[in-house]
């Protein structure tokens, strides 16, 4: 025990506990202004950096979200772009098919009544030269009958029929 009788430390001593709290008090102002204050002053930059952060990648997703809903529109805008061009695109082939097809009609149609036209010029030339052959041939038989005319009545008559069997023939 000998040993704690000599340790003073464990014994307060006024003047020592008061150059203590001083030096303590001293120590805590100047950690306070030149220790805490800059990591206060950091801790702070720090907490608004990261609050800003926080803050632009909030917006950025709310960009991101804009722009897919705005290249979704696009995209959307795209495809019934391209549906109208197809529909348009099978809209005038259509049109271009029907007109052909039209013109095909008329064409053909124009080309029957020609034909039509032709073979009823044909058919009257035929008719009137099969006409002009009658015409001929009774003109002949004619001029034949009056030859034989001046001699007897039952030869002209027998002559006559026999002109007609040839024609016939």
């Amino acid at each position: 025990m000998v040993l704690l009788g000599s340790f003073d430390i464990i014994t307060p001593d006024p003047g020592l506990f008061i150059w203590t709290v001083l030096v303590f008090l001293i120590l805590v102002w100047i950690l306070n202004k030149y220790a805490f204050g800059p990591i206060k002053g950091a801790l702070k930059k720090r907490e608004e950096s990261i609050s800003e952060a926080l803050a632009q990648a909030q917006k950025a997703r709310e960009e991101m979200a804009s722009m897919k809903s705005d290249n979704e529109k696009i995209l959307n805008e795209a495809r019934e772009e391209r549906s109208r061009m197809l529909r348009e695109a099978k809209e005038a082939r259509d049109l271009l098919i029907n007109e052909a097809r039209e013109k095909a009609n008329a064409e053909y149609n124009r080309i029957v009544e020609e034909a039509k036209g032709a073979i009823n010029n044909q058919k009257m030339a035929a008719m009137i030269e099969i006409k002009n052959s009658v015409g001929n041939m009774v003109l002949e038989v004619s001029e034949k009958v009056l030859r034989r005319e001046l001699s007897n009545k039952n030869d002209q008559e027998q002559y006559v029929k026999q002109l007609v069997d040839e024609i016939k023939l």
